[in-house]
């Protein structure tokens, strides 16, 4: 007890020093991590005050004049505002309601199978599909979902149906936008899930069974409070990010018919920024953004502090 008291007193940079000679490998490993966050994620936030600036390139950041809050109340004063949030947000958290609960069911269903090779090859066909680039994937969506010549319009027709424009309807983008990404994202996501099953001690299986408890039971009082902590994080960690939605898959599979539900605020952020070259405007919108994917992210957080013993912080 004396010696923690007396090395608590310690000056700090002693401390530090003796640390670093002590753990210096470890030290090192991290440097290179600790190299990429500050150059790709935090030197890169100097240009955030563009959003508050009449950006030009030939005056540069700094020369630029001061704007202040002009581009946001552009944005929030314009009539492409509640269409674009109610898309995002819509489009979102229909993606956590269908796409995050199939994962952790995948895994407990994997984790309940006996045969070990039947097991071994639903995972392997499972997340097979994550390796297909998203261009791929699009591709894929409009040769199946062809009026003319695609395998659900045939199968349509074939029962007697009038085939349909699938990608061209505003109602089926989000369907198919949510779905496409269960296919190719469950079996990969589920990956976590089945290693926090491994880590459940198998006597608490064998003790169920002692008492009769049948699969159902089982599930419900060892494998979900077993899995409980990890489902939260995910849940923190996909609230943390809502109103980042996948822009290669959205405007990949966007087009003039059904972008009354397709158009999302990355999408929009991409044209005006990149295409049309308004740099301010559509920096004040991204940072808009990522404040409330910020503000959720905490809230959330904080939720889960109060509801549970499981948070990020």
């Amino acid at each position: 007890m004396t010696y923690v008291i007396e090395k608590a007193k310690q000056p700090l940079i002693f401390r530090i020093r003796q640390a670093f000679r002590k753990d210096w490998q470890l030290f090192l490993m991290c440097l290179l991590p600790v190299i990429y966050f500050i150059v790709f994620h935090y030197l890169p936030m100097y240009g955030v005050q563009i959003a508050f600036k009449d950006f030009q390139a030939s005056k540069g950041i700094w020369g630029s004049e001061w704007a202040g809050f002009k581009y946001f109340e552009r944005f929030f004063e314009s009539y492409q505002f509640w269409p674009l949030i109610k898309n995002t947000l819509a489009l979102s958290f229909l993606q956590i309601l269908i796409g995050f609960p199939i994962p952790i069911l995948l895994a407990i269903l994997l984790n309940q199978m006996k045969n070990r090779r039947f097991r071994q090859f639903v995972q392997t066909v499972t997340y097979c599909p994550h390796f297909i680039s998203i261009v791929v994937l699009t591709g894929m969506l409009y040769i199946f979902l062809s009026p003319r010549t695609g395998l659900i319009n045939n199968l349509i027709q074939f029962l007697g149906g009038e085939p349909q424009f699938f990608l061209g309807q505003p109602e089926w983008f989000r369907p198919i936008f949510v779905l496409s990404g269960v296919w190719q994202n469950a079996g990969w996501s589920a990956i976590i899930y089945i290693a926090a099953l491994a880590g459940i001690s198998p006597d608490l299986y064998e003790a169920a069974k002692m008492d009769g408890a049948n699969k159902w039971q089982i599930i419900r009082h060892i494998d979900l409070p077993g899995i409980m902590p990890t489902v939260t994080m995910m849940l923190i960690m996909e609230m943390g990010k809502v109103m980042n939605i996948g822009f290669q898959k959205a405007y990949l599979m966007q087009n003039g018919l059904n972008i009354a539900a397709s158009e999302i605020i990355p999408t929009y952020i991409y044209k005006i920024g990149l295409i049309d070259a308004q740099y301010s405007y559509s920096a004040a919108i991204s940072l808009f953004n990522n404040i409330i994917n910020i503000i959720l992210l905490v809230t959330v957080n904080k939720i889960a502090q109060k509801t549970s013993e499981n948070s990020l912080w």
